[in-house]
C-alpha cells in the first residue's frame, strides 16, 4: 500500500524568555493510504504541536519535510482536514450549514455543498436533525456534526485531536464503534490523538506512543485486528497484551529517577 503522508525529521523548538524550549524532537513517520494511526503520550509531549505543523498552521524547524502522495508539500493549508478538541460549531448556523462550512471555504456552491451533506446525514446519525441549531444538540451529536464537516472537506487526510475527550463513557464508546465503521467505508487516512489507551488500540491500525517533552516517538505498536471492530474486542487477549505494553511505555515516562545512595552526591 502506498504512503499517503510522510514526515521526515519534523521538529519544533519554541523560544521562551529568550531561551530555546524544545517541544518536539525530530519525528519520522509514514502513514499508508487509508491507514488509521492513533497517537498517545503524556500531556505536553508535542502531539498537538505535531498536528499544527501537519495542518500547515505552524512551521516546523528547518531541516524537516512533509510529503503527500510522494510529493513535497510546499503548502499544507487546505491539504488536510483538521478537527480540534472542541467541536467549534457556529451557534447561529444549523446542523446542515455547520457541516458544509469547509466546503464553502473551498468555494463549493452552497446548493452542491448541501446536496453532498444530505447524502451522508443518515450515515452520520444526523438525519432529521439538519435544521437543528447546536444549542439543541447533545455533546455526542455535536461531535458527529464536527466529524461530518471534517469528512466533507475535500481531502483524503484527516487529523482528529481528541474528538471524544469531553464525552461521557457510554457516548464515547458508541462513537468509537461508529467512527471505526465510517473510517473504513470512506477510506480516509487518519491521524488521531487521544489520552485513552483503550480508545487508541480500538480505533488504530497502529498506536504511536510519544515520550515526555521534548516529544519523540518511543514506541510503535501494530494492532492485528481488522477494522471495523466489535466492542467486545477490548477483552481479547491480544488486545489486553497491547494495552499492557503501551501502558508500560507510558509509565516509564512518569517514573521519577531513583534517589542517590546514602553518602553519594547525585
Amino acid at each position: 500500500m502506498a504512503d499517503k503522508l510522510v514526515l521526515r525529521r519534523i521538529a519544533k523548538t519554541f523560544v521562551s524568555e529568550g531561551r530555546p524550549l524544545p517541544a518536539l524532537l525530530p519525528v519520522d513517520m509514514a502513514v499508508a493510504e487509508g491507514e488509521f494511526v492513533t497517537i498517545v503520550g503524556p500531556s505536553g509531549c508535542g502531539k498537538s504541536t505535531l498536528f499544527n505543523i501537519v495542518a500547515g498552521l505552524m512551521p516546523a524547524d528547518l531541516g524537516g519535510a512533509i510529503e503527500i502522495d510522494g510529493h513535497p508539500a510546499a503548502s499544507l493549508l487546505g491539504r488536510v482536514g483538521y478537527m480540534p478538541q472542541r467541536d467549534v460549531l457556529l451557534p447561529w448556523r444549523t446542523v446542515l450549514d455547520n457541516a458544509i462550512l469547509g466546503l464553502e471555504i473551498q468555494r463549493v456552491p452552497a446548493v452542491e455543498a448541501r446536496r453532498r451533506a444530505r447524502e451522508v446525514l443518515r450515515e452520520f446519525g444526523l438525519e432529521g436533525f439538519e435544521d437543528f441549531y447546536p444549542l439543541a444538540l447533545s455533546g455526542g451529536m455535536k461531535q458527529r456534526v464536527a466529524l461530518l464537516r471534517t469528512f466533507l472537506f475535500q481531502t483524503d487526510i484527516m487529523l482528529l485531536d481528541e474528538p471524544f475527550g469531553a464525552l461521557d463513557a457510554l457516548t464515547r464508546s458508541a462513537l468509537q464503534e461508529w467512527l471505526s465503521g465510517v473510517s473504513v467505508q470512506h477510506r480516509r487516512t487518519i491521524l488521531f490523538i487521544t489520552h485513552d489507551v483503550e480508545e487508541a488500540i480500538f480505533l488504530g491500525d497502529r498506536v504511536l506512543v510519544m515520550s515526555s517533552r521534548p516529544g519523540r516517538v518511543k514506541l510503535e505498536a501494530p494492532v492485528p485486528f481488522e477494522r471495523p471492530r466489535p466492542g467486545n474486542v477490548i477483552t481479547a487477549p491480544e488486545f489486553v497484551a497491547i494495552k499492557r505494553r503501551i501502558l508500560d511505555a507510558i509509565r516509564e515516562e512518569r517514573t521519577p529517577p531513583e534517589p542517590p545512595a546514602p553518602g553519594r552526591l547525585p
